[in-house]
């Protein structure tokens, strides 16, 4: 992928970033143009964005439950456009089944026509609604520019009709009396709507190759043809509220509030058509109103009660998809209710999730080798004005980093700063990965390298870095205004500063600062299994003395029993040059452990400064009681 952006959808606009940066036009305004969507509407209750998307070059469209559905267009990356989808020729509704008729005060293509229905048929609300008339053997059809009343609406035809009265005829599928659809995909080279209020079990597919036409036949002699618009309806005992589509190589996949559905041709390898579609139920958990993530050969959904992520995938030996609980083994990390999912592929393979407190959640997955790991993230800074509440995560979003080599997550983060509750997009920064030391480096050498690599080492929140010739003043930092922050000052730890007009006072000048502000990383353990003389260890009276806890590419650390008695770890040597911060350890600490005797036996490893810390294992040494 050459170009990534990110796209912030305000009040009635949109914004975009890229490279890192936000887009200004040519006399350094921030870029924006106007949309349709209100602030208001851009999130349900549940904090879930209602705006779903699907991209074709730089097309992106989008669907909303109360807005006809638009294009946001790309000519450059200060040339963007917006506009409603101008939908030619359907999707429509069943022919009618009544007596109502319908005439035209002219057939001919052209504004300002007359539609007249022999009873009450309009609504206000069906304004832009399409409709289709019965034209001798074929079809024509218009948009209702202008309601009259109950029985007479203008409207432009766009194909010729007959004007004389017919009981042949057809509503389209959405209006502002129907509703609009709420989720759209590509598949096969159509474009597929889905989950429309009124309609909320169908979905409508676009002629092939052209994705504004949904013309269900030919207009001359209403032949449909493998190419002409789908439409289908799932069949189910309950009503199945389509909530989200995604293309698969098996292929069409529905989540619905019943259940997951594969949409497909009735053969494999053939074409989904008009005449050829048939669906199937896969799975019965029930889907929420949130689009999932793909990875690798599945996908990952969120149930419908909020709480469970689920892995949806064809399972061979079954000639079906099975969805397994991602979270079975940690209820916990989602409660609340998970309002936003996304994936992160390079480095690491990350599913991102944001729980409805603002919580940032990670899964670390990797399908082929079993692995499914969560963590929760705490984000620097508090998001109230008493400062007992943590900064809050309201949306993410993955994309490509300027340079290809990794994927970056990007978060709009709520905080309370400077008296005011503030909102700022931040991305977060690549893991941080120190060269090895070569076969042929001397110790000295290859601590001088890590030396500078330490430089470089960012772990602050909503921070910033600067690079220059030394200086003692670093500034920039309103967004910061009268916040704590940690600084980094060339690899060293630097005393916690107070922004004041933007600036912080380095006591000592440095050429690379990070600065932001602070948070802790704990690494805590599960109860210790050291075994016993009669067996288990769980339950019985123990105390852990000493521990030997083996470190990559690490500085500063707490250790101890929980977080009231910790300990710090001495990472500089007698060997290290003075005045300049220790190198990045590698290696084993043999520690004292702090505590008392206890049944619990847990342990723990904290961070509170800025700096990497990567625990490899920890090896206690513990003395065990064998009567309780």
């Amino acid at each position: 992928m050459e170009q990534a952006y990110i796209l912030e959808f305000g009040d009635l606009s949109c914004r975009f970033y890229r490279n890192h940066g936000q887009i200004v036009d040519g006399e350094g305004t921030v870029y924006e143009i106007s949309t349709p969507y209100a602030q208001s509407d851009l999130f349900d209750a549940d904090g879930r964005c209602l705006i779903k998307t699907a991209q074709s070059a730089d097309l992106l469209y989008l669907c909303h439950p109360s807005y006809p559905p638009y294009v946001l267009s790309r000519s450059g990356h200060t040339n963007w456009t917006i506009e409603k989808i101008a939908f030619q020729d359907g999707p429509y509704l069943s022919t009618n089944t009544s007596d109502i008729t319908l005439s035209s005060s002219a057939g001919s293509i052209g504004t300002g026509r007359t539609l007249i229905a022999s009873a009450s048929l309009f609504a206000e609300t069906d304004v832009g609604r399409l409709v289709r008339k019965k034209n001798g053997g074929g079809w024509g059809w218009g948009i209702i520019t202008e309601f009259i009343s109950a029985t007479q609406a203008t409207w432009e035809i766009k194909s010729a009709i007959a004007s004389s009265p017919s009981k042949e005829w057809r509503l389209g599928v959405w209006s502002e009396t129907t509703g609009f659809p709420t989720c759209v995909t590509f598949f096969q080279d159509r474009l597929y709507f889905a989950g429309a209020r009124s309609h909320p079990q169908r979905l409508d597919g676009s002629v092939t190759g052209d994705y504004t036409s949904f013309s269900p036949s030919k207009l001359a002699d209403a032949t449909v043809e493998d190419t002409h618009a789908v439409a289908f309806t799932l069949n189910a005992n309950n009503v199945n509220v389509i909530r989200w589509m995604i293309d698969d190589d098996k292929g069409l996949v529905l989540g619905s509030v019943g259940g997951e559905w594969l949409v497909s041709p009735s053969s494999l390898g053939e074409a989904l058509t008009p005449s050829n579609i048939q669906a199937r139920r896969s799975t019965t958990r029930g889907s929420a109103n949130l689009q999932p993530v793909q990875a690798a050969d599945a996908i990952l959904f969120v149930q419908r009660a909020g709480r469970k992520v689920r892995e949806l995938a064809y399972v061979f030996e079954a000639d079906g998809f099975r969805s397994p609980d991602m979270t079975l083994l940690a209820e916990h990390i989602s409660e609340g209710g998970i309002s936003a999912l996304s994936y992160q592929q390079e480095p690491d393979s990350v599913v991102w999730a944001v729980r409805r407190d603002g919580a940032l959640l990670g899964m670390t997955y990797q399908r082929e080798q079993e692995v499914v790991a969560w963590h929760r993230h705490q984000i620097g800074g508090v998001s109230n004005q008493e400062g007992t509440l943590p900064a809050k995560v309201e949306s993410i979003a993955v994309i490509p980093a300027p340079d290809g080599s990794k994927d970056e997550v990007w978060a709009v983060v709520q905080r309370w700063i400077n008296g005011q509750l503030k909102r700022s997009i931040e991305y977060m920064e690549a893991s941080f990965n120190a060269s090895a030391r070569s076969p042929l480096q001397s110790e000295e050498g290859y601590k001088a390298a890590i030396l500078q690599q330490q430089r470089e080492a960012f772990f602050v929140d909503s921070g910033l870095t600067y690079r220059g010739a030394p200086a003692s003043i670093i500034s920039g930092l309103n967004h910061l205004e009268g916040e704590t922050v940690q600084v980094l000052a060339d690899g060293a730890t630097h005393p916690d500063l107070q922004v004041t007009d933007g600036k912080i006072t380095l006591m000592v000048p440095a050429a690379v600062v990070q600065v932001g502000l602070g948070y802790r990383s704990v690494l805590e353990t599960a109860r210790l299994e050291a075994g016993a003389a009669d067996g288990t260890a769980q339950g019985k009276t123990k105390r852990i003395h000493r521990a030997v806890i083996r470190f990559h590419q690490t500085l500063g650390a707490l250790f101890g029993p929980d977080p009231r008695n910790l300990d710090r770890i001495e990472f500089r040597s007698s060997t290290d040059l003075m005045d300049t911060p220790p190198p990045l350890f590698d290696g084993d600490k043999l520690v004292d452990w702090p505590g008392n005797y206890e049944t619990e036996g847990r342990m723990m490893v904290v961070q509170d400064e800025p700096l990497p810390l990567t625990v490899l294992a920890i090896f206690p040494q513990v003395h065990t009681q064998d009567s309780r």
